[in-house]
């Protein structure tokens, strides 16, 4: 079997009475790419702030790259990055001062070289003297890419990374993806709302709804477990807690 990058046993996390995710369990096949699927209020980006170790479990286990989160975070964190459009860049530091900063902090070497290549590779050569908060939309998400590669992470964790994205940008994003994947070997985990972008790059899909996991399978597998043709038709189906016209499984 190919290892985990990632595996979660009884995940939880409580704020007072409520509970955003309630004892969920799954494993991020090492080398693949997987979506993290879920309505508003799902659990999901919660899930991720736990995987990054901006949240604190309020019970569980996280291991990822083969370490336990919980006691030896510092050694895998150099390891992994993140890129979500609903995080922005500090907005008066330059793209170039924003990457060297973040290169530091991730430990890269040769941070003048890395931000060279990645300036070449993004086009960002005319931006980066340019203050962050003065980028377009577009401009902005191919400078959140180079920040998400300047480690050349093992593992990427990314929170709908084309969302409010024309096609051809969204297109071109994922096609960086595709192409870093391939390259490296990288695991992506990818939480989205777009149903043809899942099944364009996932090999594993994990459902989400109400702090669980409900259900998970390859794409394949889950639009025949739905008898749908599509990804949005099953994603409604959970949604609204029908199969075949009838109930949903638990």
């Amino acid at each position: 079997m190919t290892p985990a990058a990632i595996e979660v046993e009884h995940l939880t996390k409580r704020y007072n009475d409520v509970v955003a995710v309630n004892d969920i369990g799954f494993c991020v096949r090492k080398g693949g790419t997987t979506a993290l699927l879920g309505g508003n209020g799902a659990g999901k980006t919660t899930t991720l702030s736990m995987l990054l170790g901006i949240l604190l479990p309020s019970s569980g286990r996280i291991t990822m790259l083969g370490e336990n989160m919980l006691t030896h975070r510092h050694r895998v964190l150099p390891r992994v990055n993140f890129s979500s459009p609903y995080v922005d860049l500090p907005h008066r530091l330059t793209v170039r001062e924003n990457l060297t900063v973040y290169a530091h902090l991730y430990g890269v070497a040769g941070v003048r070289g890395r931000i060279a290549t990645l300036a070449r590779q993004f086009d960002l050569e005319d931006l980066l003297s340019r203050p962050a908060g003065k980028l377009s939309a577009g401009q902005k998400t191919r400078v959140a890419l180079a920040k998400a590669l300047l480690n050349e992470p093992e593992l990427l964790l990314l929170d709908e990374p084309t969302a409010s994205l024309d096609p051809d940008t969204a297109d071109w994003v994922r096609g960086m993806f595709r192409d870093y994947q391939r390259q490296t070997g990288a695991t992506l985990l990818l939480a989205s709302h777009n149903m043809s972008e899942v099944e364009r790059l996932c090999d594993d899909v994990l459902v989400m709804k109400n702090g669980g996991i409900v259900d998970a399978g390859s794409p394949q597998t889950l639009l025949a477990r739905y008898g749908r043709d599509t990804l949005e038709e099953v994603f409604l189906d959970i949604a609204r807690d029908r199969r075949d016209g009838g109930t949903v499984r638990r």
